[in-house]
This record gives C-alpha cells, structure tokens and sequence, in this order.
C-alpha cells in the first residue's frame, strides 16, 4: 500500500495534461509555450519533491497563480529604473550620468531606421563612423582631430598601444590611478605593451624626475589626471606646459589622461574647477582622453582629441575596430555635445549640470514638500524629517568636494536603530521603482539633489512595506 506523500505526488496531473488548461494557454499566449513548459515543469517537480498532503489537496488554480507569478517575475526587466538619492551624482553603480532628452529621440531614431553610420552620403562610398563626432569634438575642445571608443581605459590602452608598444613611458608614481573594479594604469599600460618607469615618489616628483627618465626607450611622456583621490600636504608635481616643453625638447609626443573631462569650465557654475581638454591641449598636451559618461554628461565613452598626425595613428590601430561604439553610442554622444555648443542654456537641458548645480534651498523646498508623504507612508513605524547632508559628484570626479544639499532621514529610536536602518533601506529598496538612498549614523538618508519624478516617487510610497520594523 503506499504511503499519503506517495498517493499525493501521483495523482499530480501530468505536465502534458496541465498545459492543455485554459488558464496556462492564456499564460502561453502571454509568454510563450518553451518559457511557460519550463516554469510549469519546474513548479510540478517542486510540489512532488515536497509535497506530503492528501491526493485531494492538489490545487490546480494555485498550481496556475504560482506559474503565473513566476512568470510575472522572469518577464520584468533586469535593468530597470531607480531613484538615485543616494547623494551622488555620478554613481557607477546606477549608471551614471543620466541623459538629455535630446539623447534618448536621437538613440531611439538610430535605432529604429537605417543610418548613415559607415556611409559619406556626399560621395556615396563608405565612410568613417567617427565623423559623426569629430567636428563637433574639434570645435570644443580646439583640437585637430578627434575620435571615440568605448571607454575611457580602451583610450589610454589604444593611445600607448600606438604610440609605445615595446618601449618606455614614465609616469609619477603619484598618478599610478587605480578606480572601481580593479582598473589599474600600471596593468593598462602592461596589456598595451608598454613598460612603465615609475618616478618620483608617491607625494612628490620633479620635472628632473622626467628628465632622468629619458633614454633611447622612451616613446612619451604621460600624465594622468588624479580624478578620484587628492595627496595633501608636502606635495609637488610637474604643471602640463612644463612637461610638454621637455617631451618636445627630446622630440616626444605628450600624452594626458583626464580621467572625467569637462568641456566648460565649471567655475562660471559654481563648482570646484575640474580640468578640460582644452586646457591640455594649450598647455602642450598632443593626445588627451577623457570619458564620456562622467562630467561630461554623455554614454559611457572614451574619447580622444589632440594632433591630426597622432590621432589618426591611434585611428589606424587594428585594435580600434576592437574597441569602436556602435551607432547608438554615437547618437547619444552627438546630441550631448551639440548641447554645449550653447553653455548658457547647458545647466537647464544636461541633467548632469542641472543636478550639480541645484541651489541649496531649491532642494531643502522640495524635501519639506515631500516629508509629509513619506510620513504617511511610514505610518508611525519610523520618523522622518528634513536634514541637511552632502551631496559628492562622483565616478572619481572632484573626490575632496562636497556639495551642500538636504534630505530626508528616515530612523527609528532605541537600541535598534542602526538595524533598523538597513530595513528601512531595503523596504525602499522593494519599491516597484527602488528608491537608493545611503545610511548614515543610524538613519536611511534620500538625497534630493538629483530627485525627479515626484509624482511617480509619492504615488509608489503607498506599497511602501516596513514590517519587518
């Protein structure tokens, strides 16, 4: 005789049987049959492998509710929107810089029609896909010649991959960056073929450090901008125009790495001065990369600009194809850059600019405007108020400076607040658009400085769930 859990699993109709319902069907016709056969399949084995009830137990509209939702679940998108109200701006980890609206009709439109990527619609042959940019780089950056690839570290690799493979390059033992996941100048420059002579000491090196370093070997001299750490105190390093001057005594090219990059100078909004290309390139500096996605605002892109000759070495580098972006990028990129052929209006229409540059007291209004719905949607389990914080820039951008911002902090008192906090967080979290905000001295801190979307934030708080406080 067998046993209850025996009778149980073999009265489980079969996995042929259970698709011909018409409820699967329609589950079917909304997901396909091969994702909905495997769900299906896999719920069946779950409830013979543990299921011990009565025969008559079985429920076939739950077996149908727990397919479905199941299915609800892998059907929603992996890469989804989020508020970033963590205080930082340009944060890696959710993307980065958000774009214009002029970026995203342009992408959609590239992506959607035939485009003349590759093609010279004037002679009707084919043509080069960083045309698309290079003029537009040129005009900004005073520049010769301009191109792009896909990262910031793909254009430091295919600059000294071009210009030093097999010879020397020195280089500060100050500036030997390294920035998230591990990316390290010291591995990039060993991958391009280059060896590095390190100079110098970590807080100080001479322009005499450079001068020793010279020898037949040496392909360039290079610069790298500090972009996510700052050395104080005893320091010293050697200014762009004097490293310049010495590599052209010795007949060498000057390569500068700028990390971030910024086309304006962000003194005239108010911010701490960050280094442009044009810059470089008027201190002497014959190839300058910089990102795309970092100040500058754009997707996430490496670029180049300095001298012709040069540029179009690094152009013809076979690795190029390798390293290329595809149309989209570059549609992106397009709509950015022309938005700084107009810097008077660059703080209303390029998010990145606009969030940076927020007046204090604009962003304490709309916090004060929106405490009053998260103090309902807490409904006594928590406290919230309006706190002044600070907000950072990000991505390795200006590092030491901070920026003067208000939040919302979200806490609970007595011995459990600092555990409290990180359920705060992760009820946030939860949300149908998760809300990321940061946890501070037993508090769950949202950042309004680069809050949007009010009305989709206040709507979304009713689902807010804090029962595990």
């Amino acid at each position: 005789m067998l046993n209850p859990a025996a009778s149980a699993r073999r009265a489980i109709p079969s996995l042929d049987k259970l698709l011909k319902l018409a409820a699967v069907e329609t589950l079917v016709g909304r997901h396909g049959r091969p994702l909905v056969t495997e769900i299906a399949r896999d719920e069946l084995a779950r409830l013979r492998a543990g299921l011990a009830r009565a025969a008559a137990d079985f429920d076939e509209a739950a077996f149908v509710r727990a397919c479905a939702e199941r299915l609800e679940r892998e059907a929603r998108p992996s890469l989804k929107p989020v508020f970033n109200l963590t205080g930082t701006v340009l944060h890696t980890n959710l993307g980065r810089a958000v774009m214009p609206e002029e970026a995203a009709q342009a992408v959609a439109q590239a992506m959607t029609r035939p485009v003349n990527l590759e093609f010279d619609l004037d002679g009707g042959d084919r043509g080069e896909r960083d045309q698309h940019i290079e003029k537009l780089l040129v005009r900004l950056t005073g520049a010769e010649a301009a191109l792009v690839v896909n990262n910031n570290a793909a254009a430091v690799y295919l600059m000294l991959n071009t210009l030093a493979a097999k010879k020397e390059v020195p280089v500060s033992r100050g500036e030997l960056v390294e920035i998230g996941g591990a990316f390290r100048i010291p591995d990039i420059m060993s991958r391009s073929g280059v060896k590095l002579v390190e100079i110098g000491t970590t807080n100080r090196t001479h322009l005499k450090d450079y001068a020793a370093a010279i020898n037949p070997r040496t392909a360039a001299l290079m610069k790298v901008h500090t972009s996510n750490y700052a050395i104080q105190g005893f320091t010293a390093s050697v200014s762009e125009d004097k490293l310049a001057e010495l590599a052209h005594k010795h007949e060498l090219p000057f390569i500068t790495d700028l990390g971030s990059g910024m086309l304006v100078n962000l003194e005239e909004y108010g911010l701490p001065h960050e280094p442009t290309p044009r810059e470089a390139l008027a201190a002497g500096a014959d190839l300058v990369s910089f990102s795309g996605d970092k100040l500058l605002g754009g997707p996430q892109a490496g670029l180049i600009v300095g001298r012709k000759e040069l540029v179009d070495r690094v152009r013809r580098n076979p690795m190029k194809r390798a390293l290329r972006v595809d149309k989209m990028i570059l549609a992106a990129l397009e709509a950015v850059l022309r938005l700084y052929a107009d810097p008077e209006r660059l703080k209303r229409r390029l998010p990145t600019v606009r969030h940076l540059t927020r007046a204090p007291a604009e962003i304490e209004a709309q916090a004060q405007r929106l405490l009053p719905d998260v103090q309902a949607a807490l409904k006594g389990r928590a406290n919230a108020e309006v706190v002044p914080v600070k907000s950072q820039i990000g991505s390795g951008s200006l590092p030491v400076d901070l920026i003067a911002s208000h939040g919302i902090a979200v806490s609970i008192s007595g011995k459990r607040r600092s555990a409290a906090a990180a359920d705060i967080a992760a009820a946030f979290r939860a949300l149908p658009v998760p809300v990321i905000g940061r946890i501070s001295d037993g508090a769950f801190i949202m950042d309004m400085r680069c809050m949007e979307h009010e009305q989709e934030f206040v709507e979304q708080l009713r689902q807010l769930n804090l029962e595990a406080l």
